[in-house]
């Protein structure tokens, strides 16, 4: 595309008159990548943009379901918002449940619910049809039936190909189908991070209404879906799961809960709630709490994918574990700590789970045999609901038992430790790596990408750099005249200085897991910003928010 230098001319002029970029205020103009691609993207001008695969989750910080705002910061924002007073809302924003429910006439009700998240897995065809499978669960867990749905997506389209947003869509598009479900619409952004969800209207018979808040005393609780896919997502984001682990995991996401929903109708259940973002025990303290119930749940009958044992037992749990255990773990009472280092995967951020359905017993008995024989696996009786305690203000959850025992597919071994991530690198597709401070006797790195070795380490063929960059690494970060200590504050200037997030996020964690204070860090940071200037003290300050929280 040839260059229109008289456009060039008159957006540069008027960004550098404002002093800074016209299409991004954070930046100034001429940008870094004007200056390292003769580039202008503000004047229409275009990079070449990536051609062939492209691992989706390498574009994304939280993958899926993770990136969810935790569960107390948005009750307490909805908490604030007013009441609803239209008579003909039977549910909505107060009541928190999964969908909200719409009267329209004596009979009907519109069942309307929207999700939006970033790639769980890599491949953007399955990932469309995740999303919307997702998307569909809510309408599912109340009863209805999903009708319509609009797309919401967010593509970096300047820098990936188009043809990934359309296999995105189209198995989206596919999945809706297979639901009975019609794309009739949506709505694109153009963002860095790749998302995609469909906002779902379906219909209900309002006096069939699934509500999540009504268990009754002596029921016991089914779910649906083996539960794990947020460690396994994790897993294959920083390296540690191999492909066919990841399309296990992607082909449960992508089932529809319809043959759940359809079954738990016909058998009269009592409540229901699909197991998303917020974990496994992040529903079931809400349907606790809201219903005024303790729950007993049996961990030995939950079904889990075999190899999130191992993620279990690596201690490879994504952040968003912590952020839901800050939230629940209030209600939660463990009478068995005998495994505690099982209890991770009640907090584990599902994406497209399966739906937790109250019913009694002899029903949930049938609701567990009628859908293994239509094919699903991973279906199990795990709790049940008992009277509240005389001294508890409101429900409870209670973990009778805490070992692990039902697993679901073949156990896929880990992948081994990526030594260039843990050194704060990315895998090779993220042109933002930047190398940890080198020992004394090698050269300064040229850049922020660690691809640039001493000359007596240049690999002799592409299939044994990587051990030697891994050696490499192994000795910038070895204590020698210069202590741990030391070298990790070096890192943390560099990264900043060379403005690359993900290296910083990964050395100020290290930093604080080390002992080092928030003092330390900050004066190591605010040295790299004396040389790379504003745009690195706006990366650290956006950082540090995130970290030191």
């Amino acid at each position: 595309m040839p260059i229109d230098l008289k456009r060039r001319q008159a957006v540069m002029s008027r960004s550098i008159r404002l002093g800074h970029c016209v299409c991004n205020p954070r930046q100034a103009c001429p940008c870094e990548t004007f200056k390292t691609h003769n580039v202008c993207t503000c004047a229409g001008e275009r990079l070449p943009v990536a051609r062939g695969p492209v691992a989706l989750m390498s574009h994304v910080s939280k993958a899926g379901c993770a990136s969810k705002i935790p569960q107390a910061d948005l009750l307490r924002l909805l908490s604030r918002l007013p009441a609803t007073t239209d008579p003909n809302v039977l549910l909505g924003t107060v009541a928190g449940d999964d969908a909200a429910i719409y009267r329209i006439d004596d009979a009907r009700s519109l069942v309307l619910t929207v999700d939006v998240f970033t790639p769980i897995v890599n491949d953007p065809y399955l990932f469309g049809q995740i999303a919307a499978a997702n998307s569909v669960s809510d309408v599912y867990a109340m009863g209805g039936q999903p009708v319509a749905a609009l797309s919401i997506v967010g593509f970096p389209i300047e820098e990936l190909d188009g043809a990934i947003l359309e296999a995105i869509l189209q198995g989206g598009a596919d999945k809706l189908a297979e639901a009975d479900c019609t794309l009739v619409g949506g709505h694109s952004i153009n963002d860095p991070e790749i998302k995609c969800g469909f906002a779902v209207t379906g219909l209900v018979e309002t006096c069939k209404v699934v509500l999540r808040d009504a268990p009754r005393v002596d029921d016991v609780l089914v779910l649906t879906k083996p539960l794990g896919t947020g460690m396994l997502s994790f897993a294959a984001q920083i390296g540690r799961l191999g492909d066919e682990a990841l399309r296990e995991a992607g082909a449960c996401m992508a089932t529809l809960n319809r043959d759940a929903a359809e079954l738990m109708l016909a058998l009269r259940a009592h409540a229901c709630t699909d197991v998303t973002g917020y974990g496994l025990a992040g529903h079931l303290v809400e349907m606790a709490r809201r219903s005024a119930v303790t729950i007993a749940l049996d961990m030995s009958a939950l079904p889990v994918f075999a190899t999130a044992a191992d993620c279990l037992e690596h201690e490879i749990l994504s952040g968003a574990i912590e952020r839901n255990q800050e939230y629940a773990m209030g209600w939660v009472r463990v009478d068995d700590p005998s495994h505690e280092r099982n209890l991770p995967i009640l907090y584990d951020p599902q994406t497209s789970g399966g739906l937790l359905i109250a019913l009694p017993e002899a029903a949930a008995k049938t609701l567990v045999q009628e859908l293994e024989s239509r094919g699903h696996r991973g279906v199990a009786i795990v709790g049940r609901i008992i009277e509240r305690g005389v001294s508890e203000a409101d429900g409870r959850v209670v973990i009778t038992n805490s070992r692990l025992e039902h697993f679901v597919g073949q156990r896929k071994e880990l992948l081994p430790v990526n030594r260039e991530s843990e050194a704060g690198c990315q895998p090779a597709q993220s042109p933002e790596c930047c190398s940890a401070p080198a020992p004394p006797s090698a050269p300064p790195a040229a850049d922020c990408c660690a691809t640039s070795l001493p000359a007596h380490h240049a690999p002799e063929s592409a299939t044994n750099s990587a051990p030697l960059f891994s050696d490499f690494m192994k000795e910038a970060n070895r204590e020698g005249l210069l202590d741990a200590r030391t070298k990790k504050l070096m890192a943390i200037a560099l990264s900043v200085a060379q403005r690359c997030e993900s290296c910083l996020r990964i050395h100020v964690r290290g930093a604080l897991a080390m002992g080092l204070t928030r003092a330390e860090i900050d004066e190591a940071a605010w040295l790299g910003i004396s040389f790379a200037g504003s745009p690195a003290m706006m990366l650290y300050k956006q950082i540090g928010e995130e970290v030191f929280r």
